[in-house]
């Protein structure tokens, strides 16, 4: 997989940290079923249009892509995804936004702490931390996250996406942007990121066990399982609401608009489905009929 998909991939790292945390069962809001697929009608649309819940990067073992979902993508007059994955102009975005203009990730470590960190990223990541020292910490978490995966050989639904879009010349579009998403984690101290990527450093045998536990239930659509599964390390607690909440809520407007032009596809990260305030609850709550849809595996799933 491509630096460029990794770094525009690295939101997922927000819903993916290690440390579990005991959610309170009046704050999951409704349960939902077991789906990755699902049909959004009512309210009306002349036509449903479909919401897809993914796994940002996957080991390309466990990587499927149903006929169900294909036909979807078939069937849409745009693809939606997180952001605008086909912009040519996103790494020259993301060069500018992800400077820090004013210090270094060595000014948010200590010493000891920060060779801890250079020696991984030469020896595991194989690149000088020279590379990143100017870089918000979210850049290098992106990529050390590639590391919590037990292979070497990955892939990327949003790629896939982009992929079927341009060969069926759908426009891909964004449901909010790169600077969009740098607010997001702009709201969140450095120094709070800085520590993150310690402790995935020196977690990485249990978040590679979370990660092998979440992938199995992302495979059998559990997405209730895996939303409680995703968990947060005490550093993010309180930014709940702008790592999740805020931008679904954001997305609905977004969404709303697209659906009254016709059958649209919108596929986001799974995490963002399930609970009070994800995805299928909103459109819910707005009015829409959400159900889930079964996917069909044939002969060219994988591929």
């Amino acid at each position: 997989m491509s630096l460029r998909w990794l770094l525009i991939g690295f939101i997922v790292l927000a819903s993916c940290s290690s440390s579990k945390k005991t959610v309170k069962k009046e704050d999951k809001g409704p349960a939902v079923e077991n789906a990755l697929l699902w049909s959004v009608s009512g309210k009306g649309l002349t036509t449903p249009s479909y919401l897809y819940g993914t796994i940002h990067i996957i080991c390309k073992q466990d990587f499927l892509f149903s006929n169900t979902l294909r036909q979807k993508i078939s069937e849409s007059k745009n693809v939606y995804l997180e952001l605008d994955m086909d912009d040519p102009s996103m790494m020259i975005k993301m060069a500018t936004l992800v400077v820090m203009k004013d210090k270094t990730l060595k000014d948010l470590m200590s010493a000891a702490d920060y060779k801890i960190v250079s020696d991984y990223v030469k020896d595991s990541l194989g690149m000088p931390m020279m590379l990143f020292n100017r870089m918000k910490p979210i850049t290098l978490m992106s990529l050390i996250y590639t590391k919590v995966l037990p292979c070497s050989s990955t892939e990327s639904y949003e790629g896939k996406f982009v992929e079927l879009a341009k060969a069926q010349k759908k426009e891909v579009k964004g449901l909010e942007t790169i600077e969009d998403q740098m607010r997001v984690f702009d709201k969140i101290p450095d120094s709070v990121e800085a520590q993150m990527i310690l402790e995935m450093i020196r977690t990485m045998p249990e978040q590679r066990k979370q990660m092998e536990e979440m992938v199995e239930s992302y495979k059998k659509e559990n997405i209730q399982q895996l939303a409680d599964q995703m968990s947060e390390s005490p550093e993010w607690k309180g930014f709940e609401d702008i790592l999740l909440a805020d931008r679904n809520r954001n997305w609905i407007t977004i969404m709303e608009a697209a659906m009254k032009q016709g059958p649209q596809i919108f596929a986001v990260g799974a995490g963002h489905l399930p609970g009070k305030d994800g995805v299928i609850n909103l459109l819910r709550a707005a009015g829409y009929t959400v159900t889930p849809v079964k996917q069909s595996f044939g002969e060219m799933a994988k591929n």
